[in-house]
This record gives C-alpha cells, sequence and structure tokens, in this order.
C-alpha cells in the first residue's frame, strides 16, 4: 500500500490527507499547528506537530520510506522550497510542491520537485467549467493536459452508437465506460448504442473535449 506524507496542513493539505486517508491509504499528516494536527488526528493514519523547517526534525519522520511527500505550507513559497530541498536531499522518491503562481511554480520544479500543483488556479478552472458546461457531472484532471470526465449524454448523441456520434474521430475521446441506470458497461464496443440517461465516463484531451462538454 502507497503511503503519503502531506507537510502543511491549510485549506489545501488537510483536504488532501482527508481525502488519501478516506481512500484507504496511509497518511502522515504534519504541522507546526497543534491545533491542525490534532483536527486530523482521527482521520488519517499518523498526525504530528513539526516544524518541518528544522533539518533534524524533517529527517526524525523518517520520510524516505514514503512513497509521495506532498509540500503544502499555505501561502509560504520560502518554506515550500526550503522543505522541498531539504527533501529531496534526504532521497525522497517523489516530492509534489504546491505553488500560487506560475513563477513559484517554475522555481519549484528547478529546485527539485517532482511535481508541481496549483490548487487555487486548478479548482477556478474547474469551476468554471462546472459553470458553462451543460453536460459535465465531475472532472478528474490526470495531467495538465487530459482529464477524466464523467458526462451526462448530450442529447444529439442520445440513439447514436459510439462510432455514430463520433466522439472518436471529431472530440479525440475515449469513451472508458457506461453507467446506465444500474448498470455498468465496461469498455463498450463501438456499435454500443446511446440512451437518453446515459452517463459517459470518459478521457481525452482538455482542449478537444471542450466542444463536447457544452454540446446540447
Amino acid at each position: 500500500m502507497k503511503q503519503f506524507a502531506v507537510i502543511g496542513l491549510g485549506r489545501f493539505g488537510s483536504s488532501l490527507a482527508r481525502t488519501l486517508a478516506g481512500m484507504g491509504y496511509e497518511v502522515l499528516a504534519v504541522d507546526a499547528d497543534e491545533g491542525k494536527v490534532e483536527d486530523l488526528a482521527d482521520a488519517v493514519t499518523h498526525s504530528v506537530q513539526a516544524n518541518a523547517l528544522e533539518e533534524a526534525v524533517l529527517k526524525s519522520l523518517g520520510l524516505r520510506n514514503f512513497d509521495v511527500v506532498v509540500v503544502a505550507i499555505g501561502q509560504d513559497i520560502q518554506s515550500n522550497i526550503l522543505v522541498t530541498v531539504m527533501l529531496k536531499e534526504m532521497g525522497v522518491r517523489k516530492v509534489v510542491a504546491k505553488a500560487s503562481t506560475e513563477l513559484q511554480g517554475k522555481v519549484l520544479k528547478k529546485i527539485g520537485a517532482d511535481i508541481v500543483v496549483f490548487p487555487e488556479r486548478d479548482m477556478g478552472e474547474r469551476v468554471a467549467r462546472w459553470l458553462v458546461s451543460k453536460n459535465i457531472i465531475d472532472q478528474i484532471n490526470l495531467s495538465p493536459d487530459y482529464s477524466l470526465l464523467e458526462l451526462a449524454a448530450p442529447e444529439k448523441f442520445v440513439g447514436a452508437t459510439l462510432q455514430e456520434s463520433g466522439m472518436r474521430k471529431k472530440y479525440g475521446i475515449t469513451v472508458l465506460a457506461i453507467r446506465r441506470g444500474n448498470d455498468f458497461i465496461i469498455s463498450p464496443e463501438a456499435g454500443e448504442r446511446i440512451e437518453r440517461g446515459d452517463i459517459l465516463i470518459v478521457i481525452g484531451h482538455n482542449e478537444k473535449m471542450k466542444d463536447l462538454e457544452t454540446e446540447g
């Protein structure tokens, strides 16, 4: 089972820690604020009050043994940079660092962060897409360019087969599954006919899927 450590328990860090723990993963939550640590004590595997800016303290947490360590120390980019550097020097396999701006992201990548995330920007983009979409139910960003969408079947596709709908050819997306009432059709054939009320689980490039999301 994968082990995750989350350093910094602000809104993003605490939400991430709770979600990972809820999915069944082992999670170590770390923050200098005792209150934040206590709030998560019952939700995660371990919660520790510690000042991650002190190298000796950071090493004592045994973070080299974790699969992923997420650095999410609020708005303090200097602290995020310092902790990221120390984690990479310690030999942590994968460090995910939180950034608020593109410039911060570039700096974090240059000093060794394996992945940089932009929680505020990404959530803003996600909410905006929900607001303008007629069909999108949920979205998981797999990378900056690709997403997994849960989509109510557009009315114009009802009665057509997957092949006839042109989703792969026109929109460059793949339908992974169809949820139809209580049934779940995995890897549907090209000849599968779309019915009213179907929920499509699709994967594809974000730019190419924008038109599909707003189809009537």
